[in-house]
């Protein structure tokens, strides 16, 4: 079971990465929680991420990443022993209705896979996103599968949100199609007169193409992850 104190940091990061798509500064937390030190503020990550709740990613300033959320038990279990107020919880409803409230419904495209084009994907589902993620023009999801994105944070089973364009700008990731055959989610980088498709793995390689090989179909304005 969690402290008062790592609840409200679990919360508190949770609704930063929501809103803001980054995980809130050290000193933002620390102000948050009310304590008096950073220190106590690692000792808090260090004991969610022991109890399986978040994760640090590595190579990245405050990129933390939430792992799941306390069950209904736990959060009663909390709010029995007087660590969630009434009020607290009350703004939880809220909040949960209002999410619903302000949300559209996206087209879901199938998985991410190589060798089918992106609309070939197409399906009869569609997804609730909350209104705030998209902006400007038309937008999809699309399925991820596989981990050549993982150190972008983007697991396989998360939903990428996809807002409609031919242009990237340099390092941006998108979805692109190869040889009008392969759609695949890479950053794209500009190089002379070629275009790299670069995973962000360790593992794999980045590819390189001329430019006439490559359509751009796409760039991840957000994602969303179940946990469960």
């Amino acid at each position: 079971m969690l402290t008062k104190r790592q609840y409200q940091l679990l919360m508190l990061i949770e609704k930063k990465l929501r809103e803001d798509g980054v995980s809130p500064s050290f000193e933002e937390m620390k102000e948050a929680i009310g304590l008096k030190s950073k220190s106590g503020i690692h000792r808090l990550i260090s004991g969610l991420e022991e109890r399986g709740f978040i994760r640090r990613l590595p190579n990245k300033a405050r990129a933390l990443e939430i792992l799941r959320l306390p069950d209904n038990q736990a959060e009663t279990a909390l709010s029995a022993k007087g660590l969630i107020s009434k009020q607290t919880t009350q703004s939880f409803s809220r909040l949960s209705e209002n999410l619903v409230a302000n949300s559209v419904e996206l087209p879901r495209y199938g998985k991410i896979a190589a060798g089918t084009p992106i609309e070939a994907l197409r399906s009869n589902e569609t997804v609730s996103v909350p209104a705030n993620m998209i902006g400007n023009g038309e937008h999809y999801a699309l399925t991820v599968a596989g981990d050549s994105m993982i150190e972008a944070g983007i697991l396989d089973g998360d939903t990428v949100i996809i807002q409609r364009a031919n242009t990237v700008e340099n390092g941006e990731i998108a979805v692109a199609l190869v040889d009008g055959c392969e759609v695949t989610l890479k950053k794209i980088r500009r190089k002379g007169n070629s275009i790299m498709l670069e995973p962000c793995n360790r593992n794999y390689e980045a590819r390189i193409y001329s430019p006439e090989r490559i359509t751009v179909q796409g760039k991840l304005v957000g994602l969303m992850r179940s946990y469960g």
